[in-house]
């Protein structure tokens, strides 16, 4: 059975902001791992639209998620169900509650929502860190989403790009580092961001709000420190988590597997 997974979604965060921050975490990883900075998000910019293509590789006008507001009938069988009906087991981990319908039910072998997203200088993310690892030391599972949402949240309240806000990246590079130390070489690793954003806000197509970052890490098929090639989305990374795992996609998603994981 293939490598067991760790996908971390920082929300809103932009490979710009990721590069000014000090992330000695991510940067390990893109050193060991393939990486791309040019990574492209779906139309509308925004969190749940976003997330929903990642899980469903599919356009938002496709699955017809638009908003942040959930629509029960656009969830149809995802990674989530995917890797269920091959015997694989997910846990969802997140602090921004509209996520918690990212899948249909009875999918899930486990899932941890913590309304803590706005706590000062990302103490949410981390508290929710903690709890993850506590979770999967019990109950390891093949893929574990891990969702860190401050970031989002210091861009609108202090802009992208500002001080609190690169902050907001260093914090979550030192959670994600938190939970590598804690759950050791048991899980391959995918690091990427729903969207970017620009002045207090995003939703638009132009490249800060487009562009996010993806580093890939463990996969057998990926050469150490390889940037990855133009053009990736972010409707390829349920695609190439299935690659990983050796499981064959849906047949409807239009995303495919990143050149180079084949």
């Amino acid at each position: 059975m293939s490598k067991r997974i760790l996908l971390f979604l920082v929300d809103g965060m932009r490979p710009d902001g990721m590069q000014q921050a000090e992330t000695p975490i991510i940067d390990g990883l893109m050193a060991t791992g393939a990486w791309t900075l040019t990574a492209r998000t779906v139309m509308p910019s925004i969190t749940l639209p976003c997330i929903v293509s990642l899980f469903q590789s599919r356009t938002p006008q496709q699955h017809g998620v638009t908003s942040n507001t959930f629509i029960a009938d656009a969830i149809k069988p995802g990674l989530i169900e995917v890797l269920a009906a091959a015997g694989r087991t997910v846990a969802t981990f997140h602090n921004w509650e509209q996520l918690r319908d990212l899948s249909r039910p009875g999918a899930l072998r486990a899932s941890l929502y913590l309304n803590n997203c706005h706590d000062p200088d990302g103490a949410g993310d981390t508290a929710l860190t903690v709890a993850t690892i506590e979770s999967l030391r019990r109950d390891p599972v093949d893929l574990a989403f891990i969702y860190l949402g401050y970031t989002d949240v210091a861009g609108h309240d202090h802009s992208w790009m500002s001080a609190p806000y690169v902050a907001a990246i260093e914090n979550a590079d030192r959670c994600i580092g938190l939970a590598l130390s804690a759950l050791g070489s048991d899980y391959g690793i995918v690091i990427t961001a729903d969207h970017g954003g620009h002045d207090h806000s995003h939703g638009t197509d132009t490249d800060e709000d487009m562009r996010v970052p993806l580093v890939i890490h463990g996969h057998p098929r990926l050469t150490q420190g390889q940037m990855l090639p133009d053009p990736v989305s972010i409707i390829d990374v349920a695609p190439t988590i299935l690659d990983w795992m050796e499981i064959a996609p849906p047949d409807h998603w239009v995303g495919r597997a990143i050149e180079g994981a084949r």
